[in-house]
């Protein structure tokens, strides 16, 4: 199959969005098929990589996002999806790339969108409280998201959420119940980790000196890594060590990526005296796999998760991992973690840090290999491969194009 992709706020730096389509197109080429990507970036190319064809085209920055780039020429995609002729299309984007959706119907070509977040998450972080009594002003919002959710699934044959987490605001309009117009749309899959880079370390003293060059003996070193920017809720990190010292554990902080709110979380650790370093985003992944196998507690604070992939990946290195509860991370952490609500994480990382070392270690790696990317690649393809059970008209269409 040609398998051409789709994304959209896609920069140099983003983490999770990145991995998924670096990871799945590697396993799609893997096993056989053809995968296109194309993406937004600064100038346009066109490469063979180790995931299949990247295609990018010169897409504007999206000013107060640290660097995100769209594809807002629809006719120049337009007629690049004309040139490629998919089997099948997967989109990673909701909003600004929809169309795509009725591109495919009108030429035959079965359509899939990944949903990688929530728009009721996000949502409930612009308007706290959204669901609670007293609040029904804010009802039409909600109603707005749940229109964008129907228009979503109208437009493609399959949608895919990663977790029952963000499965819930289309079960919340009937998109798995044939009965409300919709049909059988929905459909889970979750991503996966590479356990092979991010793992426990092989030598412990290659290890206690990677954890050397952050903590002193006896300090408790945690670890934030991911985008730095609002949806994220990053200073949740901060607030926890803040938390965790004024309780009297000797605790530091390294933070791991880049965003919009660096600067601001800089300030206020300058301001408040807090031991955080703030080492950038780590563009070999070795380096981030070495730091997150040196912490003795990860955080994920973010509370629109939708699956959390920096939360495995410290998981995969033996590291167990706090979360907000507020997102589909306790989905995925299980018991190798904990996790807490709201702003402040830090009884989180206590109960964590009650289990045993060992213990604790060996569950959270016990954990991540229930997510290896191959189970994750399989998943998908089937789905792939269902979408291709098309109606004999279109199956028709296709030929026919396909001909001409």
């Amino acid at each position: 199959m040609r398998i051409v992709r789709l994304a959209n706020y896609v920069a140099p730096h983003s983490g999770g969005l990145r991995t998924s389509l670096r990871e799945l197109g590697a396993g799609y080429l893997a096993a056989g098929h053809e995968p296109v990507l194309i993406i937004p970036g600064e100038r346009d190319s066109d490469e063979q990589t180790p995931q299949g064809r990247v295609i990018t085209l010169s897409g504007p920055r999206l000013p107060f996002t640290g660097g995100y780039r769209v594809l807002l020429r629809k006719p120049r995609v337009v007629s690049l999806l004309s040139e490629l002729r998919p089997d099948t299309l997967e989109v990673s984007d909701r909003t600004t790339l929809r169309w795509t959706g009725r591109w495919a119907r009108a030429h035959g070509v079965p359509a899939v969108m990944i949903s990688h977040e929530s728009l009721t998450a996000l949502l409930r972080l612009a308007v706290p409280g959204l669901d609670l009594p007293g609040l029904s002003r804010w009802r039409p919002a909600l109603a707005a998201v749940d229109a964008v959710n129907r228009r979503t699934v109208r437009a493609y044959q399959r949608v895919i959420c990663t977790t029952a987490w963000a499965a819930a605001e289309f079960e919340r309009i009937g998109a798995g119940n044939p009965r409300v117009g919709v049909g059988e749309k929905l459909l889970r899959a979750p991503l996966g980790v590479d356990l092979t880079t991010f793992a426990p370390p092989h030598d412990e003293q290659q290890g206690r000196r990677v954890r050397d060059g952050y903590a002193a003996p006896g300090e408790t070193l945690l670890v934030h890594a991911g985008r730095l920017s609002p949806e994220k809720k990053p200073q949740r990190s901060l607030n926890t060590l803040a938390a965790l010292r004024a309780n009297g554990l000797p605790a530091r902080l390294v933070v791991a990526g880049d965003g919009p709110l660096r600067r601001r979380l800089e300030g206020r650790a300058a301001r408040d005296r807090l031991p955080v370093t703030f080492a950038g985003f780590l563009p070999d992944r070795t380096d981030l796999a070495a730091l997150l196998a040196s912490a003795d507690v990860a955080i994920a604070p973010g509370p629109a998760e939708t699956f959390g992939l920096a939360g495995l990946e410290a998981l995969a290195c033996g590291t167990p991992v706090v979360v907000s509860a507020e997102s589909a991370l306790p989905e995925v952490v299980g018991e190798a973690g904990a996790s807490v609500a709201g702003e402040d994480l830090s009884a989180g990382v206590m109960t964590v840090l009650s289990w045993p070392a060992a213990a604790r270690r060996a569950a959270a790696r016990a954990r991540a290999e229930r997510f290896g990317w191959p189970a994750a690649v399989q998943a998908f393809l089937a789905i792939h491969e269902g979408l291709r059970e098309v109606p004999p008209a279109r199956a028709t269409v296709t030929a026919e194009r396909r001909q001409a």
